[in-house]
């Protein structure tokens, strides 16, 4: 249990907000399509996915969950969550793997074992370190049975390196034999040691290093604890030696500018064990309270967005020497947990599908959304709180999208490549499925707040896709709708609701609403009109 500051009650789904008339959510969409660009230029589509980066591994789109409010998501053996455990499923049959879930965050490194704690977590909140979360941690043997509930999921496990010295050792050598009976080989994706190590200097939630506190001390600390933990392993858990997925996620760092360098700790020897699975860093556009932060000129801007995430290629670039996978290991719109209005809007879940399938199309391997109980940014609320009413969120609708372009991931090698669009407003992906297009996915990021009063008429903009001669007849459009950017409730994607109130999270097909609108390629070329602050993915035949 934790002790939670009383906040507003916010209410996220309610079932009146998701029936709407045909004329609401439908778009004006021709019924025929002509050979000639709409808004003066043609989307150029290549037939194959040369020059694309290479195929994305299983298990694209994930999660990663703060270490304090697993249980939240999880449930525990009595009373497994099974409304998370349905959202995870419907994105396992989209995209053939249930998401890889990471848990961890900042309370990864406050948490303390107590043996005799009889619940899974106790935790006190100190406002002035954070109000969203417990500073002070304590968990007990049945927070390991949160990973008992979702069958078919794999999980990595963060420990304590925040706590230096006895009393955090004595945390790592009490949970590890927990944490590897646990998991095993069937639930493990990975290991993880510290939380946003580069920040332990200069955090606002609190200094845990002194100021000389250097690249090298990291990687000596970080060593003799992974070095303990896997000795425990091997004693405890001895199936687990020589099994590939018995190593690490690291350094888990913050960002590419903060008081650690990454390339300076690689290069000093992390992994000179050669034990880390992933190289993991963390990334947010922006901050929750930072100035000049919107929606439109923060979320919804593909300039944004691509500079953000170009720092982190930059990086990649620098280590493509190690030969170990670049991941984002805890991502999300904006750090603080989001901010209310913004993070857990529509508009939200527009930036999810720019940033994931950007991230997608530029070689990152995998990209971990985080979340937390009452998060603004969170995908779903997992239980009732004095704050946050359980249900699904609309970055849950982005996630959606992304898993659907990609597809199943077991079964084809998917490229995705990013589409040069002439407005920062906008964006574009090309999904090639063993080479061959195969989907097209636009996104409209212009603002449309309908929650002012007199919003106005709702303007539309066409985007024209010259496509190669081996796509022809119709195509099959699946969009992605609400009532505006501004909106959290009434969020469709093909015309399904995800939300708790109607079937538990599991996907429940709406009537009224747009889904498989045919469009017809004429010339070799497909329009396809959008409402601002909507997408749509386009199922090819070529």
């Amino acid at each position: 249990m934790f002790f939670r500051s009383p906040l507003l009650s916010t209410s996220l789904l309610t079932l009146p907000a998701l029936i709407y008339s045909q004329s609401t959510l439908t778009p004006s969409l021709q019924s025929y399509n002509k050979p000639a660009p709409a808004n003066g230029y043609y989307i150029d589509v290549a037939d194959t996915a040369k020059g694309v980066a290479a195929p994305l591994p299983e298990g694209f789109v994930a999660y990663s969950i703060e270490f304090a409010y697993f249980p939240d998501f999880a449930g525990n053996r009595s009373e497994p969550n099974t409304f998370s455990d349905n959202l995870l499923n419907n994105l396992r049959d989209i995209q053939g793997t249930k998401p890889y879930i990471r848990v961890g965050g900042n309370t990864q490194d406050y948490a303390l074992y107590n043996a005799s704690l009889k619940t899974a977590t106790f935790g006190i909140v100190v406002p002035s370190r954070s109000p969203d979360y417990p500073y002070i941690l304590y968990i007990g043997p049945s927070y390991f049975e949160s990973y008992e509930t979702w069958p078919g999921t794999r999980f990595s496990h963060g420990f304590n390196l925040g706590k230096n010295g006895t009393v955090g050792r004595q945390t790592l050598l009490a949970t590890a034999p927990l944490a590897c009976k646990a998991l095993g080989r069937d639930k493990l994706y990975y290991w993880e040691l510290g939380n946003e190590p580069d920040l332990y200097k200069t955090s606002a939630q609190g200094v845990v290093r002194p100021a000389n506190w250097t690249e090298e001390d990291y990687i000596a600390e970080w060593k003799s604890g992974t070095n303990a933990a896997e000795s425990v392993f091997r004693r405890v858990c001895p199936e687990l030696t020589g099994y590939s997925r018995n190593r690490w996620l690291a350094p888990s760092f913050a960002g590419t500018s903060n008081s650690l360098n990454d390339v300076t700790t690689w290069k000093d020897g992390l992994d000179s064990a050669h034990n880390i699975a992933l190289d993991s860093i963390h990334n947010y556009i922006g901050g929750a309270t930072q100035p000049g932060v919107t929606l439109q000129g923060t979320l919804m801007n593909h300039t944004k967005t691509t500079s953000s995430v170009d720092n982190l290629i930059a990086l990649r670039n620098n280590l493509s020497y190690t030969g170990v996978p670049f991941i984002l290991g805890e991502t999300n719109s904006l750090y603080n947990e989001g901010a209310p209005g913004l993070s857990n809007s529509f508009g939200a879940a527009l930036w999810g599908v720019d940033f994931n399938l950007y991230c997608a199309s530029q070689g990152i391997r995998r990209v971990h959304m985080h979340q937390g109980t009452d998060y603004r940014y969170a995908s779903w609320q997992p239980v009732d709180t004095n704050k946050t009413t359980k249900g699904t969120k609309a970055p849950y609708y982005g996630n959606i999208a992304v898993a659907n372009m990609l597809g199943d991931l077991t079964k084809s090698e998917v490229q995705i490549k990013n589409l040069l669009l002439k407005k920062e407003r906008e964006a574009a992906y090309a999904a090639y499925v063993n080479g061959k297009l195969k989907r097209v996915l636009v996104i409209n990021m212009v603002a449309y707040n309908y929650s002012v009063p007199d919003p106005g008429k709702r303007p539309t903009s066409t985007y024209s896709f010259k496509l190669p001669e081996s796509c022809s007849g119709i195509g099959v459009a699946n969009y992605l709708q609400a009532n505006g950017s501004d909106a959290i409730t009434g969020i469709t994607w093909n015309g399904i609701s995800y939300n708790y109130e109607l079937d538990s999270g599991k996907p429940k097909l709406l009537g009224n609403v747009t889904k498989n609108t045919p469009l017809y390629i004429s010339g070799g070329v497909l329009n396809v009109e959008l409402r601002d602050s909507e997408a749509a993915m386009v199922n090819l035949k070529c």
